[in-house]
């Protein structure tokens, strides 16, 4: 069955596959940290072969002894032999099993941390362009797929080989005859098995797309979003019709490859018996006359269930090499994929006091998919080409120490994109970001990060407690400190009304929560960070005017004292705001105060007269 299964799950497309130049170094320099291990593993490997041969051997002399009527204690040595090496052949399994484990675990933890790790530190536009099931895959699938070329594929290999060599090289000092007609019923076998396993190839195939789609299906209509979405349009039935078909094929394959299981363990019984027959049959004849004893021919029958299995997986073998090494590759194009913001090798530390902040003739373009994804993991046969635009042209400004600077303007004129070049989740194609006078590509990112607190438009929360959310922003912050946070915020009241009040969970993306609640828990753990440089996008727009106004007077004491670039919605932002930019294709067209800007009667005054003038009747969100 192990035949078959390699058969199956080890597509021939791959041995056509070109592997990056250095692949092999590569791999075994994942296994250098085990390569004492992987020595011994490989020894027990060749002592589980050896044992396999001699057992028959010692089982074809045991009859022998029987036949000449020799003496019992021989024959009792002989079967005590035998058992001493079933034990040790047990104790070898055992061990077999462990360092295998070893071996297997370890290089999964070692690929899967490597890649998580690396994925973390890519830029957001690799998120926004890869599949997040292909992603993940990568993390599980191909690092498993990796993993198992060094534990069952070249456990196998090994062992395969060595019992193959053995079992023929002692079959032919036999009888050359016999081994030579038990090895012509091969193809009878291997033929229709080799048949069967690239029928089951395509089907395998198809069964793994399925299973990929239902997955993808499952976690889209799963999360809150995609079940309300799927209530609000009254498509239930749609959707259990289009998953039962996919399940209903998925059960069909699994049925057909039950079958071909079958047929394949059927074939192997039935061939390993025709040769056995066909030993027995003509050994007999030989003992009857002389040319061999007994127990040759009982050897030979036993050796030959040793030959066909080994000669079968080793008629596959460079499929399954092969499949592993892709595996591999696939893991290693992920972590060939340079992270385009990544700390200088002379970076240094940004100082405790760096307040300000510069954007000097600054212009950025969003990354191509070229730099930042990968064909595979956008599910693509090519990766888009087309020119990519830019962002912003020439922005140039200051905030000062302990200064508020709102940025207004139509949506997508860049705004975000501003805020954004701050703690570097992007880095300018051109001009410089300065924090504390400091070129932010020259300080580590870490102490940069450390001294910015950010409140984004979505308040993400982790399926996790509001503590454990909290927390996220200073994992080390006491329970008083918890709490001064979330007071502040304005939401106390509501987190000590919670059966289970810091420990309450808040749902995948903290659906259990308003869109409100959600911003003001933002906000306090940005409160609880205490940062020097504050950035808000939108912060306050999913709050009642209500809520707002206690969150704005919580703001404006955690905001004293520090530099705050603020994406203004909201009309009381703009009014307090020392510096308002106004934004429009990627520019600083206007800028000035409130007043200042009104005076002017350019596109500040009509955004002020078509949006924010609402807001002194109704108190409504800015658009």
């Amino acid at each position: 069955m192990h035949s078959l299964r390699s058969m199956s799950h080890g597509d021939r497309s791959v041995t056509t596959k070109k592997l990056a130049a250095g692949t092999w170094r590569r791999v075994f320099g994942f296994a250098r940290p085990y390569r004492v291990d992987l020595a011994v593993f490989l020894l027990i490997v060749v002592g589980d072969a050896l044992i396999g041969v001699i057992t028959p051997v010692l089982a074809g002399r045991v009859v022998n002894h029987i036949t000449a009527h020799a003496a019992a204690r021989t024959v009792i040595d002989i079967a005590l032999v035998i058992a001493a090496l079933a034990v040790l052949d047990a104790a070898l399994s055992f061990a077999q099993r462990w360092y295998s484990a070893r071996i297997g675990e370890g290089l999964i933890f070692d690929m899967r941390t490597a890649v998580f790790d690396h994925v973390q530190r890519m830029p957001l536009a690799f998120f926004t362009r890869t599949q997040t099931g292909a992603l993940v895959s990568r993390l599980n699938n191909d690092v498993l797929g990796a993993q198992q070329a060094f534990t069952s594929t070249l456990s196998g290999l090994v062992s395969n080989v060595i019992s193959l060599v053995l079992t023929a090289a002692v079959m032919f000092t036999l009888s050359w005859q016999i081994t030579v007609l038990s090895l012509v019923m091969l193809p009878l076998f291997v033929i229709p098995a080799r048949r069967i396993g690239a029928r089951l190839q395509a089907i395998t195939r198809e069964s793994y797309s399925l299973n990929a789609s239902m997955n993808a299906t499952m976690t889209e209509r799963f999360n809150v979003a995609g079940a309300l979405l799927v209530k609000l349009f009254g498509r239930p039935d749609a959707e259990r019709d289009s998953f039962r078909g996919r399940a209903a094929r998925v059960r069909d394959i699994g049925v057909t490859s039950a079958m071909y299981g079958r047929a394949f363990f059927v074939s192997l019984t039935l061939v390993a018996s025709l040769a056995q027959a066909l030993v027995y049959g003509l050994g007999g004849y030989f003992a009857i006359e002389g040319s061999l004893s007994a127990g040759t021919v009982v050897t030979l029958a036993l050796l030959l269930t040793r030959l066909y299995g080994p000669l079968t997986a080793l008629s596959n073998a460079r499929v399954d090499v092969m499949s592993a090494l892709v595996s591999f590759d696939r893991v290693f194009e992920v972590l060939d994929l340079p992270p385009m913001v990544a700390d200088a090798p002379d970076a240094t530390e940004l100082p405790a006091d760096a307040r300000s902040i510069e954007f000097a003739d600054v212009r950025f373009s969003y990354p191509s998919a070229q730099e930042v994804s990968l064909a595979s993991l956008e599910d693509v046969a090519v990766l888009d080409t087309a020119p990519v635009q830019e962002v912003l042209r020439g922005v140039s400004f200051r905030a000062e120490p302990g200064q508020m600077v709102a940025l207004v303007g139509p949506s997508g004129a860049g705004k975000t994109t501003i805020s954004q070049l701050v703690p570097r989740i992007y880095d300018v194609r051109s001009g410089a970001v300065r924090v504390g006078g400091r070129d932010v590509r020259t300080v580590t990112q870490q102490s940069l990060r450390d001294r910015i607190g950010v409140v984004s438009q979505e308040a993400h929360m982790f399926h996790d407690t509001i503590r454990g959310n909290l927390a996220y922003a200073r994992p080390g912050a006491s329970e008083d400190d918890l709490w001064r946070a979330v007071e502040a915020a304005q939401i106390g009241e509501l987190v000590r009304s919670l059966p289970d009040g810091l420990d309450t969970l808040v749902g995948d993306r903290g659906y259990r929560l308003s869109g409100g609640e959600k911003a003001r828990l933002a906000i306090a753990r940005l409160l609880l960070k205490a940062p020097e440089i504050v950035i808000l996008d939108e912060a306050t727009a999913h709050l009642d005017s209500e809520s707002e106004a206690a969150v704005q007077q919580a703001l404006a004491a955690a905001l004293a004292g520090r530099t705050s670039l603020v994406i203004a919605h909201r009309l009381s932002t703009i009014l307090g705001a020392d510096l308002v930019l106004v934004i429009d294709g990627g520019q600083v067209v206007e800028r000035g105060t409130h007043r200042e800007l009104l005076a002017q009667d350019g596109l500040y005054a009509e955004l002020y007269r078509t949006q924010f003038e609402r807001q002194a009747a109704g108190d409504v969100i800015l658009g």
